[in-house]
């Protein structure tokens, strides 16, 4: 059963990588036609997508920290599809270079005009080029040698299975998570936040923070949904482990709404002219109809759904919030930056999706979910040495 197990590798995941490819290299020319016609909007698009994208990886690179720590068949089941997308943060990492080179298109900060900004001017030992250039490296630099060095422990652990490096697992974890969170928030900050750099809220990373895990404890449900058939995960999978995946993903929706909650509440009550311009932004011009998009569909509704225990123990139904969520979490992402992408700080923002938009998102997403298929294929796609995952591979049937 183990060798099965291990040498098995779903077909599912050679289809994800050669569409992948296909979807990412037509849209990705259809990005670069963009670029010949419109730099600017290029680069909002780009940074807009690639930061989407970016999120599900090193969301996943937590998750596989959070399930060394805790255990549970939630996570070892999806640990080596985890591990395959942090191993991905490198090659994201080489597609943030256009970013850097744009840097005076995106951020108002780094252009010309911000030398004569009082409260710029202010913040400029750490809102600078060089700093900023030099940080975006150092997260990438984190971030892939956590995914990495925890890959390579964990696959040994099938090899020979070793108690000490067990343990060095969990510490990797346990420290891993707070490096996580801080650079994640100083990401956000240097990425988001300061695309309105008059405006400075201490939730924002916090914002990041949950929705990459969400972004990520939703991509790891539908893909476990989309392998469940296949061999070896139709014996590793389980309405239990699904049901899991459901009560974790409902428990980030209930957190997602709570910290937004929390921020609004405390810039409504401060009522200060340096705080509220963020929600004025996002309340005119149609992007009020967004965030009561976001609203219903990223909380109200997947929160009623996911309070069903029949729903969260199938994997089809449990997959399609999942969708419902993954989709959502761009449209949140997008009503986050959007309106500073498109008017810098601007009071009156009107709602405008561009064509480039789109593009970035499916042909960066299509090369990003190849890349995921081509490195999860590259290794065993379950960790076959977890005690909890042998006896259920050994089960009869009827038992799992």
């Amino acid at each position: 059963m183990t060798s099965e197990a291990t040498a098995s590798v779903p077909a599912a995941l050679a289809r994800l990588e050669r569409r992948g490819l296909v979807v990412g290299a037509v849209f990705l020319l259809a990005l670069a036609a963009g670029l010949a016609l419109d730099r600017a909007q290029f680069l909002r698009s780009y940074l807009f997508a690639i930061v989407f994208w970016l999120g599900i990886a090193v969301g996943c690179v937590g998750l596989a920290m959070l399930n060394q720590l805790t255990g549970g068949l939630w996570g070892i089941v999806p640990r080596r599809l985890h591990e395959a997308a942090g191993r991905t943060i490198p090659f994201v990492g080489i597609g943030f270079v256009p970013v850097l080179l744009g840097i005076g298109s995106l951020y108002a900060w780094a252009a010309p005009e911000a030398a004569a900004d009082a409260v710029i001017q202010s913040k400029a030992v750490y809102l600078n080029v060089p700093f900023f250039v030099a940080r975006a490296g150092l997260y990438f630099v984190v971030w892939t040698a956590l995914a990495f060095v925890l890959s390579r422990w964990s696959l040994r652990q099938d090899q020979e299975t070793d108690v000490a490096r067990a343990e060095r697992l969990q510490g990797l974890s346990g420290v891993g998570l707070v490096v996580l969170a801080l650079t994640t928030t100083f990401a956000a900050w240097d990425w988001g936040m300061s695309l309105a750099p008059h405006w400075f809220s201490t939730m924002y990373g916090v914002l990041y923070i949950v929705g990459w895990t969400l972004s990520a404890l939703a991509f790891t449900i539908v893909v476990m949904a989309l392998l469940s058939r296949e061999p070896p995960f139709d014996k590793a999978l389980a309405p239990i482990t699904f049901q899991d995946l459901g009560k974790l993903l409902l428990t980030f929706t209930m957190l997602w709404a709570y910290v937004n909650f929390s921020q609004f509440l405390i810039v409504w009550s401060g009522n200060l002219s340096s705080e509220t311009p963020f929600y004025v932004r996002r309340f005119h011009g149609g992007w009020g109809v967004i965030a009561v998009v976001l609203l219903i569909f990223h909380f109200a509704f997947p929160f009623v759904l996911l309070l069903s225990r029949p729903l969260k123990r199938s994997g089809r139904a449990l997959a399609a919030v999942a969708l419902l969520m993954l989709a959502m979490r761009l449209v949140d992402h997008f009503w986050l930056v959007g309106p500073d992408l498109i008017g810098r700080e601007a009071l009156a923002v009107p709602l405008r999706v561009h064509w480039m938009d789109v593009a970035a998102v499916l042909g960066l997403g299509g090369l990003w979910l190849s890349l995921f298929a081509w490195q999860a294929r590259r290794r065993p796609v379950l960790p076959v040495a977890e005690p909890a995952l042998r006896e259920r591979l050994a089960a009869p049937a009827e038992a799992r």
